[in-house]
């Protein structure tokens, strides 16, 4: 084992929404980073976040905050229109960077990027939480002690207010898009050769459901479900189930909500996500992350199946692939 000491890596996130905050507050708690930068679109946000956490350096500008910071790697949480032109500039500074999925909004906008990443000696690493969850990371040791997926049935279910506060979004690139990663990590990138979808639309032709399905070429299956439709009574942030079956053997894993309930007026889910970004004691899905991302950037790790930059590229073609076979 190395006894060579571990060096936080300073690291600089950019977007101060309530997932940039999280990745901030994570980053500022773990032994293995430093929290050395914030970058927001209003100085009221940056305001925000140094009234509880101050100290950290903030800027509005991201070209400022890469050259005058002392930030070495970048996590961006930006909105998705924004990432592919944040992480040409600070991959281009040969700086690693960390960027929340999706990569575009496009496969062809991602598209440009790639001559900037084979050029590049700085890691680029997609943001993918649900890689990093523990009942995940067992799934895929069953997976490989135990033999091949035969059918894989993912659920991911959303409030119905949800087409309110996300005017625009589907539950293909909002919600699917996570089971489609993490069905990659599982069939290890293996590529299929059959893509059928299905989707539901409101009276005014939002799409609140959509249905999809995947076939490979050794038989494999797997189907989709991802919605707007959950209601009041349930969790806040809905529900999510994925169910494999293999050769004599199935797994169940429910990661969302988490199982701990608090009673008062109404049943609620305290604990949607396994995240706790105290600043103290980060633990769960995202200091993983974050934790990975360090030793990525330090040398000591590749970054993982499911998170390179090809691995965004095949998802967005599966993704585009499954809209354009969608009817209904």
């Amino acid at each position: 084992m190395s006894t060579t000491p571990f060096e936080p890596v300073r690291l600089g996130v950019v977007g101060m929404g309530s997932f940039g905050t999280l990745h901030a507050l994570t980053a500022a708690g773990l032994a293995e980073a430093k929290l050395a930068a914030v970058v927001a679109r209003r100085q009221a946000s940056l305001d925000a976040f140094d009234a509880c956490h101050p100290g950290v350096p903030g800027w509005l500008d991201l070209e400022e905050a890469v050259r005058e910071s002392d930030a070495e790697a970048w996590i961006i949480a930006s909105s998705t229109h924004a990432h592919v032109p944040m992480v040409k500039m600070i991959v281009e500074a040969g700086k690693p960077v960390l960027v929340e999925k999706p990569l575009s909004l496009t496969l062809a906008e991602a598209e440009t990027l790639a001559d900037t990443v084979a050029q590049s000696s700085a890691p680029l690493m997609m943001g993918h939480i649900l890689l990093f969850n523990s009942e995940f990371r067992q799934l895929q040791d069953e997976v490989r002690q135990r033999g091949p997926i035969r059918f894989l049935d993912a659920v991911r279910h959303r409030p119905v207010t949800t087409m309110e506060v996300l005017p625009g979004e589907t539950p293909f690139e909002l919600t699917m898009v996570h089971d489609l990663y993490t069905t990659l990590a599982l069939v290890d990138r293996s590529e299929p050769e059959g893509f059928s979808a299905q989707v539901h639309r409101t009276g005014d032709g939002a799409i609140d459901l959509a249905l999809a399905q995947l076939r490979w070429a050794d038989g494999m299956t797997a189907s989709f479900a991802a919605s707007f439709m959950t209601v009041a009574g349930m969790a806040e942030d809905g529900f999510d189930r994925l169910e494999v079956f293999g050769e004599g053997w199935i797994a169940r894993v429910s990661p969302n909500p988490r199982p701990i309930e608090v009673w008062d007026d109404r049943a609620r889910w305290p604990m949607a996500l396994e995240i706790r970004a105290d600043s103290a004691a980060p633990m769960g899905m995202m200091a993983e992350e974050l934790r990975c991302f360090c030793r990525v950037v330090r040398g000591g790790e590749a970054v993982p199946v499911g998170a390179t930059f090809g691995d965004a590229l095949q998802v967005q073609r599966w993704m585009e692939r499954l809209q354009d076979a969608a009817v209904g």
